[in-house]
């Protein structure tokens, strides 16, 4: 009798999946390419949300909002795709700010707990957030070399604009992402004071 539960309990676990990835399995994906240039690199995040949504139910952990958890995932796991192409002048690199932090020193990592994923997802919205704010020339070099790894050289070819042109919008665009990630680091640092 337990087995059968169990086969059910798999079974209606299956058809509860299935049914998230067809609602929701488009929209996340078109979310991944949005971010990522490489079109393996995009599948290959979505596979990985799937697997750990599909690995999560098995070890009999549901999850109560499953388009939002699948979102929350997929970020996390294009920031971790960014981290390991880290590239000149990065957010991790320092660009003549004697008070720089690194993009790891303020993004917690997801293996700290749920305290660690919900500030890894707060400061990824005000990335989001700073990137919006800055003039579209400096976001556009910023997005072209740090997120969909172009280089310098085929911005210059591409674009016509020249390298240290590009490269003095990308310093600009890295410095206001700086201050903004900052601030955000010292409103954490409050909150936790009041706490």
């Amino acid at each position: 009798m337990a087995a059968a539960e169990q086969q059910w309990t798999i079974a209606q676990q299956d058809e509860m999946l299935a049914i998230a990835l067809e609602r929701d399995g488009q929209r996340l994906r078109n979310f991944i390419r949005k971010q990522v240039a490489d079109t393996g690199e995009a599948e290959d995040i979505l596979q990985d949300v799937f697997y750990e949504l599909l690995q999560t139910y098995r070890m009999m952990k549901p999850v109560e909002q499953v388009t939002a958890w699948m979102f929350r995932v997929a970020r996390n796991r294009v920031i971790d795709l960014f981290r390991r192409k880290k590239k000149t002048a990065s957010l991790s690199e320092p660009v003549g700010d004697e008070n720089g932090l690194a993009l790891e020193e303020l993004l917690p990592s997801p293996q700290d707990g749920p305290d660690a994923l919900y500030a890894r997802g707060v400061l990824t919205e005000a990335i989001e957030e700073a990137l919006a704010e800055l003039p579209p020339e400096q976001r556009a070099v910023f997005v072209a070399h740090e997120l969909e790894g172009e280089s310098f050289r085929e911005m210059a070819a591409r674009t016509g604009i020249n390298q240290n042109t590009l490269l003095a919008r990308k310093r600009y665009a890295v410095l206001h992402l700086r201050k903004r990630l900052r601030q955000m680091r010292e409103t954490f640092g409050r909150e936790g004071e009041e706490q």
